[in-house]
């Protein structure tokens, strides 16, 4: 063991996986990928098995998101890497706003200035540990953040900025570390888009998003009108929402998706369905990450690293520690006894610790959590 140090087996959560992505993956979905070995797996994405996984998969998620008439479940290759170029190609028309205060919102933002094809984006940015939502800007088309800021454990919220729809503006919201596990009311966004390996305990490598007509609409005439116009923008068919919205309508992508990443998708999307949809996740979060908070603000040696209560993610939490307790020190003891994917967003570079809190993560596992770190420091 690090340092020599033992945590007793009693003390032990009885999974000890609280990753911020790749998240926990249930036992149960697994069994579900064996399950499908001679039925789904390793067969066309074309054929009517793998097409009617999809079909399970765009259906669940219009339950549990309570999807209104008129918007679209869609899915494509790539994971939310990719939507943000998609999302510059074919919703983005020649300028938009992006609330920027951690690594991955201001990813998208950079996108948006290294597209030849857009006039320079309105960036309105906060320090780490806060957020920041795009000012009502004049000229734009689009409004951008994200509801869950992975790195940093904030959490923004989800409201159409004051008079955009009146402008025509768009909102496209990154809910990656999010979807599932913060509430949300889709009709406050035009795209709410996000990868599968967070909440829904799936694997990276796809991308869903809820659309809305009026995002429907903006890609069509985006992409019809470069078909005839010279503004230089060319969108691949990788990169062209109205190709991956027509293949989504056939239960299908436009190229070959991972099919064990599908089956462990809609094995979740049912479990979470089953046992009460977007209340019943976000309230189990909830609790976990309410654990977490009381626990570091009780503390001697820990405090939340974000202040303000009303911004602080139910879904990743970051704790900072005193400069005396090192956080690498902590996280290499804790996976040495099997708890694992504690460690802080690296590029941020605190002394702290990251939890992932998704729905699979058993609340009673995250109190064990605590009292095993309170042991390791205390030992260290």
């Amino acid at each position: 063991m690090s340092d020599g140090v033992m945590i007793p087996e009693d003390m032990l959560p009885r999974d000890g996986r609280f990753g911020s992505g790749p998240s926990k993956i249930r036992h149960e979905q697994i069994q579900a990928i064996a399950d499908g070995a001679s039925c789904l797996m390793g067969t066309s994405h074309r054929r009517p098995p793998v097409r009617r996984l999809v079909a399970s998969i765009r259906e669940g998620l219009t339950d549990f998101f309570s999807v209104p008439d008129g918007y679209e479940v869609a899915l494509g290759n790539g994971g939310a890497s990719a939507f943000w170029d998609i999302a510059c190609a074919c919703l983005i028309d020649h300028r938009a706003a992006f609330g920027s205060y951690g690594s991955f919102s201001a990813k998208f933002a950079n996108e948006a200035v290294s597209a030849p094809f857009l006039d320079p984006p309105a960036i309105y940015s906060s320090e780490p540990g806060t957020y920041r939502i795009p000012d009502p800007t004049e000229g734009v088309d689009s409004y951008c953040w994200a509801h869950n800021e992975t790195s940093t454990g904030v959490s923004a919220p989800v409201k159409r900025v004051k008079g955009s729809p009146a402008q025509g503006a768009l909102t496209l919201i990154d809910g990656t570390s999010a979807a599932g596990a913060l509430p949300v009311d889709v009709c406050q966004t035009d795209a709410y888009y996000f990868s599968p390996q967070k909440a829904f305990g799936s694997d990276g490598g796809l991308w869903f998003a809820v659309l809305s007509p009026e995002a429907i609409e903006r890609a069509y005439s985006i992409e019809d009108r470069n078909g005839r116009s010279a503004d230089g923008r060319w969108i691949p068919a990788f990169l062209s929402l109205t190709t991956a919205l027509e293949n989504s309508r056939k239960e299908q992508t436009l190229n070959t998706p991972a099919v064990a990443t599908l089956i462990l998708m809609e094995n979740q999307i049912r479990w979470m369905n089953g046992h009460g949809g977007l209340a019943w996740s976000t309230a189990r979060c909830a609790e976990s990450a309410g654990t977490l908070y009381d626990w570091a603000e009780a503390s001697d040696y820990a405090r939340p690293f974000v202040t303000d209560p009303a911004a602080r993610s139910h879904s990743v939490v970051t704790v900072d520690l005193d400069s005396d307790v090192d956080a690498s020190k902590v996280v290499e003891t804790l996976a040495a006894n099997g708890i694992s994917d504690t460690s802080g967003y690296r590029k941020l570079g605190r002394n702290q610790v990251r939890i992932g809190v998704f729905p699979s993560v058993d609340p009673e596992d995250v109190k064990a959590l605590t009292r095993c770190i309170d042991y390791v420091v205390e030992r260290l």
